[in-house]
């Protein structure tokens, strides 16, 4: 029996050379383990860039007088370690894990929009370098502190459009994540995951994602008209021109308390992860555990004043932002009730996530 020998194949025009290797892959990637390891290295890094300025800033306060660095280099460390520890660390490390559970905590393939997923790491690189970058400057980089309070911010030199300009990129990436996020838990659900059956991690994160939408334009806003101050004669925030410091700082704490919660609730969602599982219980009280951190969400827009007590609000605001501030107190005392109603009389065993 003969049998006609297979005609070579020629694949001299053949262009699907697989996936990307190398560094190649790491670019280009869209898969959401992928990109959440991305997060949680480049959240590594910042933590020991932003940790060694905290190493100065201590070592300069171990005894008065010392002058390790001069004073005006401390302001600039000051101002960057928060601002690299926030943005930097805390947040991308949140927003890796993000990508790495929540899609398998929900049954989905992947993240609902894995190319903006790629962008929105892919910007935070950029942006740090930009920001690291202004220590270089001639003038030095921005030492008003991290929460930029005018007009002790306007005196940052040539720094001060490129730290503006960070922010941004910042801003950005978090939007487009956020966006990622609400988009995934509301469209990816498997068949039967509904709302209500969901991990307390993925309820803390679409909350957390909504929180950053509508915050992250507020802190953009209010650094463009920084920038417009110092550069293009606006008086918004200038007391000589008619403008007022003060509602800088009403804006910026708008945005300032609910970033807050924007870097705790993911933790809580950890913790509420964690402690069933240990405790060999389910979580007591879901229900009302995804009502508080609904609650301290929209609570976190009505007590940004607690951080302004010193301004000379009227007594009737004062009183207004006290009130809200205890308020917000219960909803995270439900949290803390459910979470030793959960391990009460459980099977504990204390490994190390415990």
């Amino acid at each position: 029996m003969n049998i006609a020998a297979a005609p070579a194949l020629n694949h001299e025009h053949d262009t699907h050379a697989g996936p990307p290797r190398g560094l190649g892959r790491w670019l280009l990637t869209t898969n959401h383990k992928d990109i959440g390891t991305l997060y949680l290295l480049f959240s590594l890094l910042m933590f020991f860039i932003g940790g060694s300025f905290a190493l100065v800033i201590r070592a300069e306060l171990f005894q008065p007088g010392l002058q390790i660095v001069n004073p005006y280099f401390f302001n600039q460390l000051t101002t960057l370690h928060a601002l690299v520890m926030i943005f930097g660390a805390v947040m991308p490390a949140f927003v890796g894990l993000a990508n790495w559970q929540i899609p398998l905590m929900i049954g989905a393939p992947d993240m609902a929009l894995p190319r903006m997923n790629n962008w929105s790491f892919w910007i935070l690189p950029f942006a740090f370098a930009l920001l690291l970058s202004t220590l270089f400057l001639p003038g030095g980089g921005p030492a008003g502190g991290w929460t930029l309070y005018p007009p002790l911010a306007l005196q940052t030199g040539q720094a001060f459009p490129f730290v503006i300009l960070a922010i941004h990129m910042m801003g950005v990436s978090s939007i487009m994540g956020a966006i990622n996020v609400i988009a995934t838990i509301l469209n990816l659900r498997a068949p039967g995951m509904t709302l209500m059956r969901m991990p307390l991690f993925v309820w803390t994160w679409l909350i957390t994602a909504f929180l950053l939408i509508a915050v992250m334009p507020v802190l953009a806003g209010t650094v463009t008209m920084l920038l417009t101050d110092k550069f293009f004669g606006t008086s918004f925030f200038n007391a000589a021109g008619g403008g007022d410091p003060v509602m800088f700082q009403h804006i910026f704490w708008f945005f300032g308390h609910p970033e807050v919660y924007i870097m705790i609730l993911p933790g809580f969602g950890i913790i509420s992860t964690i402690i069933p599982t240990f405790a060999r219980k389910p979580l007591f009280g879901y229900a009302s555990m995804v009502y508080a951190t609904a609650s301290i969400a929209f609570l976190s827009f009505i007590v940004w004043g607690h951080h302004m007590f010193t301004v000379g609000m009227p007594l009737a605001g004062e009183l207004f932002f006290m009130y809200t501030t205890m308020l917000i107190a219960v909803p995270t005392g439900v949290k803390v009730f459910n979470w030793i109603s959960t391990m009460w009389r459980g099977s504990m065993t204390f490994e190390t996530p415990m």
